[in-house]
Formats: structure tokens, C-alpha cells, sequence
């Protein structure tokens, strides 16, 4: 099916006590029962790679959706708009990106499961023609992740909040082991045909907490 891959990341202000960045992620939680959200999954990265190393982001929040409009409605949303509100004094950056993508056999990541989700910053002036060839590169590569329940790519569609990144890939595992395993698959950036038009890229590894929120549209 059809999807919208909608992620951000946070970093909080190293002032902030855990007790409160916890209360952050709980009212991020709490937008889990809005009628547009597929899936809803936040909390704290397991690991960042930057190359080079210039940003650095400490939480990780995913969601999906059936629709640009669905999304477009969450966006606006009073709940979404009060919960932003009292959570932009706790964060020092934001980042957000947003894919189209194919997901078969359902759209929930497990509680437990692993994500590995890499964003790329393409140099200035690299053709359109050129971002599809990385995209659909990054697609074959993909498939050699024998051991990922699910597998997305695309290019962003939402520059606002991007810091100029423009194609995004996901993976999910079973689990950290298994993401473990195939961690040098993942390294996309390092193959030829992608890095010469490489400027930065950003790899997230991050686990959906046992009691995550993430819930299916049924």
C-alpha cells in the first residue's frame, strides 16, 4: 500500500532534566489517537552517524500516513499545534522529512523492532534525472537487506524543515541484532555511484520501545 513516511528528529537542550524531556515524549505519545495517523512510534535515538559530523539530533519520532491530506491535517490539528507548543521550549533543533512510499503487508513497526533510517543531502545543482538514479539505486541496494520486514525510499517533499536534505530511506528489523547484522549494508554513501554526488548524509539506528504507541488504521 501507499504510504506517507513522515519523521522528525529533536534535539533537546542538554539543560533539560530527563523528567522533562520523558514528559515530552508522553505528549507525543498522547497524539497517537488522532484519526489520521497510521502509526506513531518517539523516543530516544539508539545511535547517530553525520558525515561530516555537524548535526546532532538526541530523540526520534515516526509516524505514517495514508495521504498528503491526512498529513496536512495532522499538521493543523489543535492537538498537534498545542503539544508543538509546549515542547518547542524544550528543543535546541529540529529536522523533519517526508516520503512517499510502498509498504506492503501492513504499516505498523513492531514494538521492539529496529529502524535504520538514512537521510541524504545531495551537492548543489545535481539533476532531478540524477536523484531518481540515487533513489532507485538506493531501492536495489535495499533488497539485499534479507533479514528487514520492511523496506521505503524516496525523495523529500517537504523542504521547510529539511536542512537541505532531499532523499530519505528506511528499514525495519526484527530486531537491534539483526540491524547489527547488516549495519555495513546500510552504508549507501560509500557506493560510487551515489557519493560523488553526496554534500552530507545522516544515518539514524533507533528501537520502537516495547510500550511504543504505534497503532494500525483497521
Amino acid at each position: 500500500m501507499s504510504i506517507i513516511e513522515h519523521v522528525v528528529l529533536f534535539k533537546v537542550k542538554e539543560d533539560v532534566a530527563p523528567s522533562e524531556a520523558d514528559t515530552m515524549v508522553e505528549r507525543i505519545n498522547s497524539l497517537a489517537s488522532l484519526e489520521q495517523l497510521l502509526h506513531l512510534t518517539v523516543g530516544p535515538l539508539f545511535r547517530i552517524r553525520t558525515s561530516p559530523p555537524s548535526l546532532k539530533f538526541t530523540h526520534f519520532f515516526h509516524t505514517r500516513f495514508n495521504s498528503k491530506d491526512d498529513l496536512r491535517s495532522y499538521v493543523a490539528h489543535p492537538a498537534h499545534v498545542a503539544v508543538v507548543k509546549a515542547n518547542t521550549p524544550l528543543v535546541d533543533d529540529a529536522m523533519a522529512l517526508d516520503w512517499l512510499a510502498e509498504v506492503p503487508g501492513g504499516t505498523v513497526p513492531p514494538p521492539g523492532s529496529a529502524l535504520r533510517v538514512t537521510f541524504f543531502k545531495l551537492k548543489e545543482g545535481v539533476e532531478d534525472r540524477v536523484k531518481d538514479e540515487i533513489v532507485g539505486a538506493m531501492r536495489g541496494f535495499q533488497r539485499e537487506f534479507k533479514q528487514a520486514i520492511q523496506l521505503t525510499c524516496g525523495g523529500n517533499f517537504s523542504p521547510a524543515r529539511a536542512k537541505g536534505f532531499s532523499i530519505a530511506s528506511l528499514e525495519v528489523f526484527p530486531g537491534l541484532s539483526e540491524l547489527e547484522a547488516a549495519k555495513e549494508l546500510g552504508d549507501y554513501h560509500k557506493n560510487e555511484k551515489i557519493k560523488e554526488h553526496l554534500e552530507s548524509v545522516m544515518v539514524l539506528d533507533y528501537v520502537v520501545p516495547s510500550s511504543s504507541k504505534a497503532h494500525s488504521a483497521s
